[in-house]
C-alpha cells in the first residue's frame, strides 16, 4: 500500500518460464531508487540481502510455500544505514509479486477497474482452476483465504517468525516475502517477538493467525464490488468467509501439531496431548525445534525422555499411541517427516552475515546453505549448527534493512 507501507526499493523486472513450463516473475531488492523510495536510496546492504536468500532457501527446504533467491550481488557501492556496509541487490522469484496492498492501493482510490483487472489478472495466473462465473471474485477471495492458511500453519510449524506482516508483505499466491526482520523461535513462547519495529508484539509468533486474517479483510474489502452488485450482499458474502478463517486455520494447525507428535489422526485426546505438550515447553523454557526431535528420537530408540518435565507427558503419549493402535515406527516416520532436525538459527544467521560482511565472500554461507538444504535428515555436517542459544535470543533484535 505504497508509499504509506514499504520501503519501495522493489523492482519488478519482468517474467521468466522455468523447464516445467510455469511462469515466475523476477524482482530486484536493492537496485536502487522508485517514484516509492520516499527518501530513501531503494540500495540494500550486504547482510540483509544475504539474510533474505538464506532464509528463502532454507524455507523452501522445510517445506514452505515462499519466494525464492537466485542470487546476491555485491554492487561494489558503500551503503550507510546504522553502520557503512556493502551493497548488494537481491534477485528473487515468485509465482507472483502481487499482494494484498496491490489491491488496497487501488481500491483506496475508487479505481474499481484497475481492482477489477487485477483481480482477473490473478484468477488467470494464480487460479486458473476457478470457473469463470458470477461468484469467481467470491472464490478468489476462499483460494487466497486457503492458500494463507496453509502458509501460516507451515509458519507456526517451522517456528518462524515474520515480523513486519503489514498488507504489503502478503502475497496473493501465499509465497512468504519480504525476510527483513524475520527470526527463528527458539524457547517455545508465543508472544515471541525479535523486530526492532514491533513494539507492541503486533507480529509475535502466536499472532501471525490473527494479523493474516486482519490482512485478508482488508483484501475482502478491496474486492466487495465485484463480489456483487447489491453492497449489503457483497458485505454479507464476504463476512461469512474473513469470519471462517478461524475455524478453518485451527483445523489446519492441530492436524499439523497432531502430525508432530505423529499422530495423523487428529482427535480430542491428540489435541489434549499437543496442547498440553505446548504448555510445558513454555512452562520450562524447552526449544521448540529440539522438543520435537529429541522427542522422536527417544521414541525411536525406546528411551525415556531427558528432560525431566515431559517423562509423565511421554507415558501419555506412547498410551495414546497405543490405544490408537498405531505402529511406533509409523509415528517415529510422521514425525521425522514435519519436525526439522536443523532451522536458521538466530545465532548462528548473525555469525555468518557478520563473515560474509567482513571477508565478502560467500563461503560461510554456502556451508550454512548447504546443511539447511536437508533440514530432515541427520547428518555429521549439521551438528553445529545445531545447537540452541537462549541467552543469545534474549535480546536479539532484527532490522528491516532500510
Amino acid at each position: 500500500f505504497n508509499p504509506q507501507l514499504g520501503d519501495g526499493r522493489a523492482h519488478l523486472l519482468g517474467e521468466l518460464t522455468d523447464l516445467q513450463g510455469q511462469i515466475k516473475e523476477l524482482h530486484l531488492k536493492g537496485s536502487g531508487a522508485t517514484p516509492f523510495a520516499r527518501r530513501g536510496d531503494g540500495k540494500c546492504g550486504i547482510k540483509p540481502a544475504v539474510r533474505e536468500y538464506i532464509m528463502s532457501e532454507a524455507m523452501q527446504a522445510l517445506g514452505v510455500p515462499t519466494t525464492r533467491s537466485l542470487s546476491v550481488v555485491l554492487t561494489g557501492e558503500t551503503i550507510h544505514r546504522e553502520v557503512v556496509t556493502a551493497g548488494a541487490v537481491v534477485s528473487r522469484i515468485a509465482l507472483s509479486h502481487i499482494r494484498v496492498g496491490t489491491f488496497e492501493y487501488f481500491a483506496a482510490r475508487g479505481m474499481s477497474q484497475e481492482v477489477q483487472s487485477l483481480a482477473d489478472f490473478c484468477l488467470q495466473r494464480l487460479f486458473p482452476d476457478i470457473p469463470d462465473n458470477d461468484e469467481k471474485y467470491f472464490n478468489l477471495l476462499n483460494q487466497v483465504i486457503e492458500k494463507q492458511i496453509e502458509t501460516i500453519v507451515h509458519w507456526m510449524r517451522v517456528g518462524f517468525i515474520h515480523g513486519v506482516m503489514n498488507t504489503d508483505n502478503m502475497l496473493i499466491s501465499g509465497e512468504t516475502v519480504d525476510y527483513g526482520p524475520c527470526a527463528m523461535m527458539g524457547v517455545y513462547d508465543p508472544n515471541t517477538v525479535f523486530s526492532s519495529i514491533d513494539h507492541h508484539g503486533r507480529y509475535a509468533y502466536g499472532q501471525q493467525p490473527h494479523i493474516a486474517q486482519w490482512n485478508l479483510a482488508r483484501l475482502a474489502e478491496s474486492l466487495l464490488p465485484l463480489i456483487a452488485k447489491d453492497e449489503q450482499q457483497a458485505i454479507n458474502q464476504a463476512t461469512t468467509l474473513i469470519e471462517s478463517f478461524q475455524d478453518r486455520y485451527n483445523q489446519a494447525y492441530e492436524q499439523m501439531l497432531s502430525r508432530k507428535i505423529g499422530i495423523k489422526t487428529d482427535n480430542k485426546q491428540t489435541r489434549k496431548l499437543s496442547q498440553e505438550l505446548l504448555e510445558l515447553m513454555q512452562k520450562y523454557q524447552l526449544d521448540y525445534t529440539q522438543t520435537f526431535v529429541s522427542l522422536h528420537d527417544d521414541l525411536k530408540a525406546g528411551n525415556t525422555p531427558g528432560t525431566a518435565a515431559l517423562v509423565d507427558w511421554f507415558d501419555a503419549w506412547q498410551q495414546a499411541i497405543k490405544q490408537a493402535d498405531m505402529d511406533p515406527a509409523d509415528v517415529v516416520r510422521t514425525m521425522a517427516s514435519v519436525n526439522p532436525r536443523v532451522i536458521p538459527r538466530n545465532h548462528h544467521m548473525e555469525a555468518i552475515l557478520n563473515a560474509v560482511e567482513t571477508t565478502l565472500s560467500s563461503t560461510s554461507a554456502d556451508a550454512f546453505l548447504k546443511v539447511l538444504s536437508r533440514p530432515y535428515e541427520q547428518t555429521e555436517a549439521m551438528q553445529q549448527y545445531q545447537d540452541a542459544d537462549a541467552s543469545a535470543d534474549l535480546n536479539y533484535q532484527t532490522f528491516c534493512g532500510t
